[in-house]
């Protein structure tokens, strides 16, 4: 049982610290992105005259990908996913 007031699901609210000393888990980071891009997904979809669709579908394929790199427990295509999300914008 989780106790009241703690959010399992906290860690993306905020965005990782990522560095070279601090060792930070594959798997939340990417869960981040992938929240992240999805927000952005909405973005792209709200453009008048269908000028996003490109980059929404682009970015629905890349977040899909991510999510079966998840799924799959690949840990290379984690890291290949979350790099990429990671410069999208």
């Amino acid at each position: 049982m989780i106790a009241t007031g703690q959010d399992p699901l906290d860690f993306l609210n905020d965005k990782p610290v990522i560095s070279q000393t601090t060792q930070t888990d594959i798997v939340q980071s990417l869960l981040y992105e992938i929240v992240r891009v999805k927000e952005l997904i909405k973005y792209y979809e709200e453009i008048p005259n269908g000028a996003g669709q490109l980059g929404a579908s682009i970015l629905t394929e890349l977040v899909s990908e991510a999510y079966n790199s998840l799924v799959n427990y690949d840990t290379e295509l984690m890291n290949k996913y979350y790099d990429l999300l990671l410069h999208c914008d």
